[in-house]
């Protein structure tokens, strides 16, 4: 299958400092990547430069037959490309279908328009709340993000992501601060996402990177060392070395 998000030679660096070294990484619809790597391996910041929070130093990134390299974030979202982050950005008390509503109105270009077809707004309440409801969501809908649990808050970053229509979609660390007790919701949640999306998940928790990447990409101090299948990269001695540590950190 092609790939739908092509990354060629991306290299980013702040004055001396060289963070991202000639990284190349390709997506095709429906994939499930996990990006894993000790901290300080520049995960994040590769993630700033595909979404665009950061400009490449040198390299290129193609969606489909578009070129994203000098477009910024806004333009990237409206061609296909959405990210959530590790810091929960929810605003605090507006409610939840309102906050879906916004990135509806982003999505479909009628955010702040003063004249609007009278049947838009239900028409986007009914889709708001049938991607709540995807989500497990719907019995929160009228709540805001600081009446929910925080795992419950991260599925509402994940539907407003969602609710963007993207075709590649970049996880930073979605189980970050999610207690155990309500991992699980969150990992059906990924579980129920839409088949051809395409995934690209940053995460430290590796029950979930085995349980959910079909591929593995492992950075170190910038650059890709393996790329391959999660029995592959549990296997790989410079991947122990790096980063899983010892054999049992991977069993």
């Amino acid at each position: 299958m092609s790939a739908l998000l092509d990354v060629r030679g991306l290299d980013k660096r702040f004055g001396g400092l060289h963070v991202t070294r000639n990284v190349s990484l390709a997506l095709a619809p429906g994939d499930r990547v996990a990006l894993i790597g000790p901290n300080g391996a520049g995960k994040t910041t590769l993630v700033n430069l595909v979404s665009g929070a950061l400009r490449a130093s040198a390299g290129t990134i193609q969606l489909g037959d578009r070129d994203l390299t000098p477009l910024g974030q806004a333009e990237r979202v409206r061609a296909g490309l959405a990210r959530t982050f590790q810091i929960t950005t929810l605003a605090a008390t507006l409610p939840v279908q309102h906050q879906v509503e916004m990135a509806l109105h982003q999505r479909y270009g009628i955010a702040g328009r003063m004249w609007r077809s009278i049947d838009t707004l239900p028409a986007i309440r009914r889709e708001a709340l049938a991607l709540l409801e995807s989500l497990h969501l719907a019995p929160v809908a009228t709540r805001p993000p600081t009446a929910l649990a925080y795992g419950e808050q991260r599925l509402v970053e994940l539907a407003l992501a969602l609710a963007l229509a993207p075709r590649v979609l970049l996880l930073d660390e979605p189980m970050a601060g999610v207690p155990r007790s309500e991992g699980r919701t969150v990992l059906a949640a990924l579980d129920r996402l839409p088949p051809a999306l395409a995934v690209l998940i940053i995460e430290h928790d590796m029950d979930l990177v085995f349980r959910f990447a079909r591929r593995i990409v492992v950075l170190s101090e910038g650059e890709v060392i393996a790329d391959g299948p999660p029995e592959q990269i549990r296997r790989d001695p410079a991947v122990r070395a790096v980063y899983l540590g010892n054999a049992d950190a991977a069993a």
